[in-house]
């Protein structure tokens, strides 16, 4: 099978599949922030920040379950087309909300190479990292996340696909 592309190793992600990891990392995520405003229970999150495109699906839902309202975005560009690139920032988010960090939680859908990530860890560094999916060269920039996949896996996300016939694997019966 070695002449087989780097796609065709694909982890087919649904809308529903999205949200049920999702609310599972809001699951593991509840109680680890730090102390709340008085009268919040503690371990909770001072805000939620999303790493655009990707992150802000997941960052919904896990703002919905943690009951997290203070939400914003960082847009982070790795990607051209399928292709990595270097990593550069687009827009901030707000930056006396965000300190260094402190009770923040930063949220994407992926950890694949780690780039993004350790790009976002250099400008908030107490930041709590939460992805939904890891691949292993990624993992030391997440601190928590759902699921791990190869290295060689590619995840096809429900806001990338359109549905369609898509021929068999092996013949055409």
């Amino acid at each position: 099978m070695a002449d087989r592309l780097p796609h065709e190793k694909g982890f087919h992600i649904s809308w529903d599949q999205i949200h049920r990891d999702s609310r599972a990392l809001a699951w593991r995520l509840d109680g680890l922030g730090p102390d709340g405003q008085a009268g919040e229970k503690g371990g909770g999150w001072k805000a939620i920040v999303a790493i655009t495109r990707g992150g802000m699906a997941p960052a919904m839902i896990v703002a919905r379950e943690l009951d997290i309202r203070t939400v914003d975005t960082i847009s982070v560009k790795s990607y051209d087309h399928q292709n990595q690139s270097d990593a550069s920032v687009l827009k901030t988010p707000d930056a006396d909300m965000m300190g260094d960090g402190t009770g923040i939680l930063i949220v994407d859908d992926l950890v694949d190479s780690g780039r993004t990530l350790e790009l976002v860890r250099e400008m908030f560094p107490k930041a709590h990292f939460a992805t939904v999916y890891a691949k292993p060269k990624g993992r030391p920039q997440v601190d928590t996340f759902i699921t791990e996949v190869s290295q060689d896996t590619w995840i096809f996300f429900p806001w990338d696909m359109a549905l369609q016939y898509v021929e068999p694997y092996r013949g055409r019966d």
